[in-house]
């Protein structure tokens, strides 16, 4: 009977070092996976190398977020608005071959072009625009449409 028992107790040991031995071979093979594409032959050496990596691409991010910063505080001087209005300064005879273009920005700041249409030619006035209203001129009817057209 001992020896009965001590003969299935090898055979579970024996077994035992087969499925850790398998286990050890296929982490083997996926460590060597791993470290086959780096060119480096210890894990520490590749995790260090990605902590490095990690903490340049830190710094980087850090640098875009300040730049992407500054660059939307900038952005609030840029023309953006738009307004475009065609209307006929002369009544009904002529068409609406006259017309006002309108480009501010954030702030309603920017500038007014009338391109005036006439027999003798095209005459084009601008007027400065701060906050919504004009700076040195009053803006005419038409003027304050383009500037609201231009959200």
């Amino acid at each position: 009977m001992n020896q009965m028992f001590l003969y299935f107790f090898l055979s579970l040991f024996f077994g035992w070092l087969i499925i850790l031995t398998y286990y050890i071979l296929i982490t083997r093979k996926h460590y060597f996976k791993l470290t086959e594409r780096t060119g480096k032959h210890r894990i520490d050496e590749i995790l260090e190398r990605l902590m490095r990596d990690d903490k340049i691409n830190s710094q980087e991010i850090i640098h875009l977020s300040k730049n992407i910063e500054e660059i939307n505080k900038q952005s609030v001087l840029y023309l953006k608005k738009i307004g475009l209005i065609r209307y006929d300064p002369f009544g009904k005879t002529e068409g609406e071959k006259s017309f006002i273009f309108s480009l501010l920005n954030e702030n309603n700041d920017g500038l007014v072009m009338n391109f005036l249409y006439t027999h003798d030619g095209v005459r084009v006035y601008t007027k400065k625009i701060k906050q919504g209203k004009g700076i040195e001129h009053e803006l005419s009817e038409e003027e304050k449409k383009a500037v609201e057209k231009a959200d």
